[in-house]
């Protein structure tokens, strides 16, 4: 018997959101370096990208120990990871930390979106989102009324069709000179 002609059939991908666990801290990284140095272009100069991706991103190994970090896979790939936090730490890796991560009071202080990051690869195919979404429920269910970040240039756009507002713009100085700009945006959820 002969097939129709015609397109081939499709398959859609095997897209998993699951919870990072500590063997994904080295994927995790390789990711974030990537996803730092090419997703900022347009947004940071070359040294900028450079000294935010070494110096600030990361993974934040509390998050993973709290299990409130998480990863996306596509068809079996790491695509995507980010998450919430529970801890006063507003952003950056486990070597940017200088002292305790006291808990947050979910009565009175919002949650932390922490450390997204997409494989250039799979950029704006909804990656971002679904973490977001993902997160936001999470963190509504362990009972915060609201959300903070520290939104670096690149990831304002997905923050802010995600309902975040720009609270306040800041920068921070890293070695060599560099000054990087950011945003530090709310949402009550």
């Amino acid at each position: 018997m002969t097939r129709p002609a015609g397109p081939p059939p499709t398959t859609e991908p095997t897209v998993r959101l699951r919870l990072a666990q500590p063997s994904d801290v080295a994927p995790m990284e390789a990711l974030i370096a990537r996803s730092g140095i090419a997703l900022s272009a347009g947004f940071y100069t070359a040294a900028q990208a450079a000294a935010v991706t070494e110096h600030v991103f990361g993974v934040d190994t509390q998050l993973v120990a709290d299990q409130t970090y998480f990863l996306i896979e596509r068809d079996g790939v790491l695509a995507a990871c980010g998450g919430w936090s529970k801890r006063a730490t507003l952003f950056g890796s486990d070597r940017a930390k200088t002292g305790p991560d006291p808990l947050l009071d979910p009565a009175t202080q919002p949650a932390r979106i922490r450390a997204f990051f997409v494989d250039p690869a799979m950029a704006r195919q909804g990656l971002g989102r679904m973490l977001m979404q993902h997160c936001q429920q999470q963190a509504a269910a362990a009972g915060f009324s609201a959300l903070e970040l520290a939104a670096t240039m690149p990831g304002v756009p997905l923050y802010l069709a995600s309902g975040f507002e720009v609270c306040e713009p800041f920068e921070i100085s890293l070695p060599g000179g560099v000054s990087v700009p950011l945003a530090r945006m709310r949402k009550v959820i």
